[in-house]
């Protein structure tokens, strides 16, 4: 008898499944993509081993200012002050621990996805001459904006087209130290910044801009990229680095000497996505992770990379909020040295002290974690770890 139950029983669940299965898959022909991913050929994940070998450093950090700021990307100083940018599009100076609003690019209301656009969010942010400091907002443009009064000068506004495409999420930017050229990154003439997971899913490719405070001209230095997002200068400034967030590597376009105009990869096959690129004191950067690709282990992006129709699939279904949250929390930076190979690294698996680290800004024998989404700046002791 337990046979033909057995039997009835995979034959009604199976006819169950196929009953739900088919409409399902019908709806799911019939719903809208908001996505149309190409295919992605990355490499197998570098092991993490050596430099990269898995350990709990992130996690002697302190949690700094915590809950009375949100989504601190970027981070600079001028002298002991510091300066962010946060997820209420505001642009915040930290003096003798205190917090205090210095300059808005957009306005309120802040606080949903709708709202960012009109609210501004300002990402990469750095010093320049005179210290006055350079902005990317994301919907904005770039922007220079007095630490001490809070005035804001437009430099270059998403508004203006340049060579037929329109900026639409500015990400971050690098400066010369004569303050002339600005290097800057447009992740995306198709997405807002509100919608990254969507670009990371697609791989559209957009590219490196330089801004020239003098003439004013802007200029498109490389494009193919998939998911530009942070640069850097070399502190030599003959080339700048520029992150391939999707690609899971680094890119280096020469801007001065006899290589100039000629690009090459600076790191390839990256343990995971890079966002923010900052100098070192070594000589070298630091790199922050925005998530990792596990190996060994499970890596969703390498798994969806080659496969757009589960893509499609999962976004048809599901909202870029609930996808995050499959992502494994899991923090890394690590550090490189001036010729791409790595140095060391730090990590806090499960990011339970230290989640979604946007950016690794080094002052003074600390280093200052950003995170795009997170309540707080982490700081870290680097003689301690």
């Amino acid at each position: 008898g337990s046979t033909y139950s057995s039997k009835v029983f995979r034959v009604t669940f199976l006819t169950l499944a196929a009953s739900l299965t088919v409409p399902l898959l019908g709806v799911t022909v019939l719903l809208d993509c908001p996505i149309d991913p190409q295919p992605i050929s990355l490499k197998e994940p570098p092991l993490l081993t050596g430099a990269l070998e898995p350990n709990i450093k992130l996690r002697k950090a302190e949690r700094l200012w915590e809950n009375q700021l949100y989504g601190p990307e970027s981070i600079v100083n001028i002298g002991d002050v510091l300066f962010t940018g946060t997820a209420d599009g505001k642009i915040i100076k930290i003096e003798d621990g205190e917090i205090q609003t210095i300059s808005r690019i957009g306005h309120g209301p802040c606080g949903t996805r709708e709202d960012e656009p009109t609210c501004g969010r300002p990402l990469g942010i750095r010093v320049g001459p005179n210290n006055t400091l350079f902005v990317a907002d994301a919907y904005y443009g770039l922007y220079e904006v007095d630490p001490d009064t809070g005035e804001t000068k437009t430099l270059v506004s998403t508004k203006t087209v340049i060579e037929g495409q329109k900026l639409s999420f500015v990400n971050d930017l690098t400066v010369t130290q004569d303050g002339r050229k600005i290097y800057f990154t447009d992740s995306s003439s198709k997405w807002q910044r509100r919608d990254y997971l969507f670009l990371i899913m697609e791989g559209t490719d957009d590219g490196l801009l330089e801004y020239d405070t003098v003439t004013k001209e802007v200029k498109v230095l490389m494009v193919g990229l998939r998911f530009p997002n942070g640069v850097q200068l070399s502190p030599a400034e003959d080339f700048v680095l520029v992150q391939e967030t999707t690609m899971a590597r680094i890119r280096r376009y020469y801007v001065s000497g006899l290589m100039k105009g000629g690009a090459d990869m600076f790191v390839e096959n990256m343990p995971g996505l890079p966002d923010n690129i900052r100098l070192s004191s070594s000589g070298g950067y630091w790199v922050a992770m925005s998530a990792v690709r596990h190996n060994p282990g499970f890596s969703l992006l390498d798994f969806l990379a080659e496969k757009p129709w589960i893509k499609k699939m999962i976004f048809k279904l599901l909202s870029q909020e609930t996808v995050t949250n499959f992502v494994p929390k899991y923090s890394l930076v690590v550090e490189l040295t001036e010729t791409g190979s790595y140095r060391r690294s730090f990590h806090d698996p499960n990011g339970v002290m230290v989640a979604y680290v946007s950016e690794a800004h080094e002052h003074n024998g600390y280093l200052y974690l950003g995170s795009f989404r997170s309540p707080y700046i982490c700081r870290i002791n680097l003689q301690h770890v």
